[in-house]
């Protein structure tokens, strides 16, 4: 038998389950016995210790393991970084190009380009000149992470120019930031590039158009992307039939999956546990949930073990199929079916409960987390904070968000911030929104649009337009002007709202047309299509109609 269909004692399941569907059994049953089985993980190795002689070859070993490392000690890329800097205070061995392109790459795969560019800037400080892997380390930083293309092309015209020919992965790593970026048609030209200086692509190179042509829903472009890399001879990876897989599943197109998973050996590659569960993740969202099971027996027949994201991807499609209830009763027994949950499990029965309006539900598992030794996370806070907001608990939801164990992030405020608006408590959003800054928490569009719409309907209009200006010194967005402008309509403000338009007109600022008929519906409804205050509507239909 199976060790997916182990049998559980029917009292145990009696008592575990009763609420839930037959069917909805047999998965739920399956699951605990696969989470069973993946409850023990092997620890990572940690990195080797320092070296003894300052060489530094063995310095950039220590370097590269540490980088690679991830602890609860702190970040790896700042365990390199301190290394680097040790050397650099030696007297007799100073690092070399390898070194330093060691720490670069970490910190720009930790997604700090800033800290990436002094470590590169600092090498030619020191006098060592870099060599290609810099050069790519740096147009990965430009390109990927800053989006300054025009330094990323200087960087591979440098290259040239000094003999340093950029190659398969320079060239990778530049259309990796066009996709990023929804330049695709660049990033198709920069191939043309690498093809006309014969570099030859390989998947690397393509994959990163295949995923932009996915994420947009060009799935015939990337078809034929597809079938253009295997006519030219480069063998799609695992990854790139992934990206591809992922689109098809988003379209609804399983018969196409099924032939690609059915011809992956004839065409050299290999599904692995990525590919079974993105695939798995589309039909569970499809409402094919017992398809999906039955794709772990397909796994584990072709050699692959399960992980947790596939766990997980089965737990909330147990949720979509049946009720989230029943996987609630899951977890809540999950110490006597031998699973050990873990907190990504949690947040995902806790969010399908948020979705069938089951708040308490919500607040009954959070508790139940601690008894088990499971540390909620902020993702479960926000969860929790969403739930007593609407059981209308907002002073336990602030109490919450005080704790000393919850990391208060924008997600957080905005929720909070949302409800207190709806409950008329516009100093308690005011106030909210100054702790924010306190706290280095940036505003975003979603909490200017909340703070103004309140403050409109408390009639506070200098506050609000006061948070308006605020705004705009973090950017220019539609949605707060959507607000500000409402809200002065609705209060009757429209020879504010008049100055305000021709303020932000001056500012160079765009409006939406259909945010000019809203001001000129307000203004006629009003009466200012008679008599002297006439103009004001000229004036907003001339600047409406100089849009077009």
């Amino acid at each position: 038998m199976p060790y997916l269909t182990r049998p559980i004692p029917r009292l145990l399941l009696a008592r575990s389950l009763s609420s839930a569907h037959l069917r909805d059994r047999h998965f739920l049953l399956r699951f605990a016995a696969l989470a069973k089985e993946l409850s023990d993980k092997p620890a990572p190795l940690p990195p080797p210790p320092r070296p003894r002689s300052p060489h530094p070859y063995d310095y950039n070993r220590l370097m590269s393991a540490h980088a690679a490392f991830d602890s609860s000690a702190g970040s790896g890329a700042d365990r390199a970084l301190h290394l680097l800097d040790e050397m650099r205070g030696l007297l007799h061995r100073q690092p070399d190009a390898a070194c330093f392109t060691t720490v670069a790459a970490a910190l720009s795969s930790a997604s700090r380009p800033g800290a990436a560019l002094a470590v590169l800037e600092a090498m030619a400080a020191d006098g060592v000149t870099p060599d290609a892997v810099a050069c790519t380390v740096l147009v990965g930083v430009y390109a990927c992470h800053l989006q300054r293309f025009d330094a990323a092309y200087e960087v591979v015209r440098w290259m040239t120019e000094n003999g340093l020919a950029p190659d398969v992965v320079t060239y990778s790593t530049l259309i990796r930031g066009l996709c990023s970026a929804g330049r695709v048609a660049e990033a198709l030209g920069v191939l043309d590039l690498m093809l006309e200086e014969g570099c030859r692509p390989n998947a690397h190179t393509y994959t990163p158009i295949m995923h932009a042509y996915c994420t947009t829903g060009m799935i015939r472009e990337a078809k034929k992307l597809l079938d253009s890399m295997i006519a030219a001879g480069c063998a799609p990876s695992t990854v790139t039939y992934n990206v591809l897989i992922t689109g098809l599943c988003k379209t609804g197109a399983f018969e196409e999956v099924e032939v690609l998973l059915e011809e992956s050996s004839s065409k050299g590659w290999m599904p692995d546990t990525i590919t079974y569960s993105t695939y798995m993740d589309g039909l569970c969202r499809s409402g094919r949930v017992d398809k999906g099971f039955a794709l772990v027996d397909r796994m584990l027949s072709n050699g692959l073990q399960p992980n947790e994201v596939t766990l997980n991807i089965l737990l909330d499609g147990v949720c979509r199929s049946s009720t989230a209830w029943a996987a609630k009763c899951l977890l809540e027994r999950s110490g006597e079916l031998g699973w050990d949950a873990s907190v990504v499990n949690y947040n995902t029965v806790m969010r399908r409960l948020c979705d069938e309006r089951r708040w308490l539900a919500v607040v009954k598992l959070f508790t139940d987390m601690p008894k088990k030794g499971i540390a909620p996370n902020n993702w479960t806070f926000n969860i929790v904070v969403h739930s007593l907001c609407k059981l209308g608990k907002l002073h336990y939801a602030l109490c919450l968000m005080r704790s000393e164990e919850f990391v208060a992030d924008v997600v957080t405020y905005n929720t909070l911030i949302r409800h207190l608006s709806l409950s008329g408590k516009s100093n308690e959003v005011y106030l909210l929104f100054h702790q924010m800054l306190e706290e280095g928490i940036a505003h975003n569009e979603i909490t200017y649009s909340l703070v103004i719409g309140c403050l409109c309907r408390e009639d506070k209009f200098t506050v609000a337009l006061s948070c308006f200006y605020r705004s705009l010194q973090d950017g220019f967005f539609p949605s707060v002007i959507s607000s500000i402008v409402r809200g002065l309509i609705v209060g009757g403000k429209l020879d504010e709202l008049h100055t305000l338009i021709g303020w932000i007109r001056g500012q160079g600022f765009a409006i939406d047309v259909y945010m000019y008929q809203e001001v000129i519906i307000a203004l006629c409804k009003n009466g200012y299509c008679q008599g002297t205050e006439m103009y004001k509507v000229c004036h907003i239909l001339e600047r409406m109609l100089s849009l077009r």
